[in-house]
């Protein structure tokens, strides 16, 4: 009956899923041999973990040394490169500096020189048309003192209107010229009774003028122009000199 038992119990379902009954030594004995060998195992961990903690703080203690070390190198190192990337950036922002002053000072001279050539583009034409307007002046200057001189009772063939009008004609020509000059910024100087100037007068005589201070412009040959703040044509005029001066170069 016991070993029908035991084989009804191997032949069911239990047999397959791994179930035996508690009465079979062979399967008491294994599981004691597993018991065994784990508690070996886990012993032996234990023995390495204990060995491998009493040794973790010497170098943990070594690690401390070289990083301390080594923390103090890498220190002054950077401390060094640092010092150095300050200087050249010092320099570079000099560099810097220097080119930025350098370009504005560039740019405005360039600026400068772009406003003086608009300002004297006309100075050659300005110059050329002088000697045009200096003989409008001596044109209206002569039929001025011409027509004070005609006696208009004598006229018996109508010239004095032809002259009167000539006259007008070039008074109004040399004013009208004046005002072109004057547009442009070009203007006439006279500079009668000033003292002279080599920068805008150019003497051409010495007049003894005991009146005038010596060096005083007594007389205008030439009147000067300028062309906004530049003179482009000086004045041709005399000077006074003191009367002692002559006499001792007479003597």
């Amino acid at each position: 009956v016991s070993g029908f038992h035991q084989s009804a119990f191997n032949s069911f379902p239990f047999g397959k899923f791994g179930f035996a009954s508690s009465a079979s030594p062979e399967q008491t004995e294994k599981e004691q041999g597993a018991t065994q060998s784990n508690d070996q195992d886990s012993g032996a961990l234990s023995e390495d973990s204990v060995s491998r903690e009493s040794k973790e703080p010497d170098s943990e203690e070594d690690a401390d040394d070289l990083t301390r070390d080594d923390l103090l190198k890498l220190v002054v190192e950077k401390d060094e490169l640092l010092q150095s990337k300050q200087e050249e950036f010092q320099m570079m922002k000099d560099k810097f500096l220097r080119a930025l002053a350098e370009n504005e000072n560039v740019m405005e001279r360039t600026k400068r020189e772009a406003e003086n050539s608009k300002k004297f583009a006309i100075q050659n034409f300005a110059k050329g048309l002088l000697d045009v307007a200096d003989n409008l002046g001596r044109a209206s200057s002569v039929f001025k003192e011409s027509f004070a001189k005609i006696d208009t009772s004598k006229d018996s063939a109508g010239v004095v209107p032809l002259v009167k009008s000539l006259s007008e004609g070039v008074d109004m020509t040399e004013k009208q010229l004046g005002e072109v000059f004057k547009k442009f910024g070009l203007e006439r100087f006279d500079p009668t009774n000033e003292p002279f100037d080599p920068h805008r007068h150019n003497a051409m005589f010495q007049v003894p003028d005991a009146s005038k201070p010596p060096g005083t412009v007594a007389h205008v040959l030439k009147a000067g122009y300028m062309l906004h703040e530049r003179v482009i044509r000086p004045a041709e005029v005399g000077v006074t000199q003191s009367v002692e001066n002559e006499a001792e170069a007479d003597s």
